[in-house]
């Protein structure tokens, strides 16, 4: 099976547009395809094989000419494309721009979203998320843009003050360590033990492990206490 072209887009986008009643042509200028309806502003659509920045860069350079512009690419399968799709679709909201896809086994257009204003919903959950993390967090121990792995956060720094409580007094009740290090969840937080750094010697009474001694070596920086 030949390579697919971007030509191979165009019969079908055409067929889509004149069927809504536009007159269509390609190339015009440095336009892809324009469509034109009567009484109406043109319709722009670029074609490219593949989601890219250029794409996106074309889009809105022909948002100069008309609000009704287009991106169009072949629609693909599996997981893959399927998240890609879901990104440049969120994209092409925030930029005003419509998005066609084209399953070229059969033609059929598809078309994801419309050229609209955008207007954005803030999540007032997500926010406040943001917010009690900032203000839970001591400092500024990480490095803007490294990745998640061993990133500090507010309940990795609440860890590493209880583990350095342990370290230091040795096994403790989990309320003595709340009321000593000021971390109202130091209970929740070593019976949960998500980093391995705390062993429950008894009901309620927990001490320090090896690898809880290895994180405050690793973490000394981030340690509250």
């Amino acid at each position: 099976m030949d390579k697919p072209r971007e030509t191979d887009l165009y019969p079908p986008i055409k067929a889509f547009l004149e069927g809504q009643g536009y007159e269509v042509k390609a190339e015009i200028g440095a336009v892809d395809v324009m469509a034109q309806r009567a009484g109406e502003e043109p319709v722009i659509v670029e074609l490219k094989l593949a989601f890219s920045l250029s794409l996106f860069h074309q889009a809105v350079a022909r948002q100069a000419v008309s609000d009704a512009v287009y991106i169009c690419v072949p629609r693909g399968s599996g997981r893959r494309f399927a998240g890609a799709l879901k990104q440049n679709i969120a994209l092409c909201r925030r930029l005003g721009i419509g998005l066609l896809t084209v399953r070229l086994r059969d033609g059929l257009v598809e078309a994801h979203c419309d050229p609209a204003p955008y207007r954005p919903v803030k999540s007032k959950k997500r926010q406040g998320r943001l917010l009690r993390e900032f203000q839970r967090r001591v400092g500024d121990p990480n490095a803007g843009g490294q990745t998640r792995v061993g990133l500090v956060t507010a309940y990795r720094q609440d860890a590493l003050t209880c583990a350095a409580h342990l370290a230091a007094h040795g096994a403790c009740k989990g309320a003595h360590v709340a009321r000593a290090t000021g971390v109202e969840t130091a209970t929740r937080i070593m019976a949960a033990d998500h980093y391995g750094w705390f062993e429950r010697v008894k009901t309620g009474v927990y001490r320090l492990t090896p690898r809880g001694h290895e994180g405050l070596l690793a973490y000394r920086a981030a340690t509250r206490a």
